[in-house]
């Protein structure tokens, strides 16, 4: 098997599934090659039985009752038998050769650990015209037509891959499996109640320390769907505020964070000095903003000893 390709859900929306799939149905690469695995993270709405897998020769539905995207994908994990893994959100459409372009590229380039490329927006709805300011908290991203290569230099580099299309040499993921094995504190990524992300930061700093490469790819494409309430004030602020906590957490994690942790009993004043700073009474992208600065500061506050 070349490619195992990991969608993770939790009560999925069935529309946007539809059009994940459909996408696949679409792959230049001969379906024998690889292998479909969709992990059910502890869904409420028995949506498998309404999908219709027939057409993917190597597919299957496995469950994962620990809530948290890191644990279904450590699910997938273990049971991928693809040399090269793909994580496919079920909001992603993926161009027709994003399959056979990911296996070309490991095969090609032997020291390529995880590879990423550009995610771009399908709206569901008119987006306003603020949301640009957001497109890297909603998994959009398009960093121009030029390859990088990154390795591991003691800092996160900016062009790591995203959880998006995110595709990872099964070997060099190794270390990641092992690390979350022994790990009191794992960052568990979304639940049903938490925005909280870092999962696939996490994975990239695994593979990098363990001296492979990242890289992104603009040849590698997917179309991201954003439904209309991920494009309202009230989810975006959310989703700042605990996707920035949970980034500070673990960069803090790997001892690689820029900043000092505060005292907890300075935590008040300095979100309401942020409030005055980011001048949050302003506009929707003010107050977004400021949000996600309490986030920061949620995730520099010392732990009690």
């Amino acid at each position: 098997m070349d490619i195992s390709v990991i969608i993770c859900t939790y009560n999925p929306n069935l529309t946007r599934l539809d059009q994940t799939l459909l996408a696949l149905q679409k792959q230049s690469m001969d379906p024998r090659l690889w292998e479909l695995i969709i992990v059910d993270n502890n869904s409420s709405n028995s949506f498998d039985t309404y999908l219709d897998l027939n057409f993917f020769p190597n597919s299957s539905i496995i469950k994962q009752p620990k809530q948290g995207l890191t644990y279904a994908r450590l699910k997938g994990f273990q049971e991928a038998k693809g040399a090269v893994i793909v994580m496919v959100d079920d909001d992603n459409i993926l161009q027709h050769d994003y399959l056979q372009k990911t296996i070309d590229l490991f095969k090609d380039r032997p020291q390529l650990g995880a590879a990423g490329g550009k995610s771009l927006p399908e709206f569901e709805d008119e987006a306003p015209a603020w949301l640009n300011d957001f497109y890297g908290n909603l998994a959009l991203r398009d960093l121009g037509e030029d390859t990088i290569i990154t390795r591991w230099e003691n800092t996160y580099p900016n062009s790591a891959p995203i959880g998006a299309g995110m595709a990872i040499r099964k070997i060099a993921l190794q270390a990641y499996v092992d690390a979350m094995a022994d790990d009191q504190n794992v960052i568990t990524d979304r639940t049903d109640t938490s925005l909280s992300s870092g999962g696939d930061n996490e994975i990239n700093i695994q593979i990098l320390r363990s001296g492979w490469t990242l890289g992104y790819f603009p040849e590698l494409a997917l179309k991201h769907i954003i439904p209309k309430e991920r494009m309202q004030v009230e989810y975006l602020a959310r989703l700042l505020r605990d996707t920035n906590r949970s980034w500070v957490q673990l960069l803090e994690k790997y001892q690689i964070s820029p900043w000092k942790k505060i005292n907890k009993q300075t935590l008040r004043l300095r979100k309401l000095k942020a409030y005055l700073t980011y001048k949050a009474w302003k506009t929707e992208v003010h107050l977004i903003k400021w949000h996600g600065a309490c986030g920061m500061l949620e995730g520099l506050v010392k732990k009690s000893l």
